[in-house]
């Protein structure tokens, strides 16, 4: 099955864009595509090898799961790819512009949910880090 690709524009540098992205203290404040869900961990180990685990949940407590992956690959301030528990493969792509950060992500759909709600939730959840990166010192 084809890769789903998302992407965004976000006013920043590249060394910032990559940082709110992929540091544990930032994650937790964007990491989650509705304001009644919420990111109360995240741990974020981004070498080869290295694993990527965050919990996103129902403030109410309804709700909740973990995600995880193992990088296969990392080259910093440009990209990394992991592979979560169920074998599908996530790569992110940062493409740096003069005052502008392009990024893309492409993903394996899973084979539960349709292609179009698994489009729709992994795009909301990066246009809440193109808010926060943007609206965040």
């Amino acid at each position: 099955m084809a890769k789903i690709k998302i992407n965004t524009l976000i006013k920043g540098a590249i060394e910032e864009v990559w940082n709110k992205y992929t540091n544990p203290t930032h994650i937790v404040h964007w990491n989650f595509a509705s304001p009644d869900w919420h990111c109360p961990l995240a741990e974020n180990n981004l070498t080869v090898g290295g694993s990527y685990k965050t919990r996103m949940e129902a403030k109410d407590g309804s709700m909740g799961f973990n995600f995880e992956g193992i990088y296969i690959d990392v080259i910093p301030n440009k990209a990394f790819t992991y592979k979560l528990a169920d074998e599908r493969k996530v790569q992110v792509l940062f493409n740096p512009n003069k005052t502008t950060t392009e990024l893309v992500i492409l993903f394996d759909p899973d084979m539960e949910n349709p292609i179009e709600l698994q489009r729709k939730g992994w795009q909301t959840i990066l246009n809440h880090f193109k808010e926060y990166v943007e609206n965040t010192p």
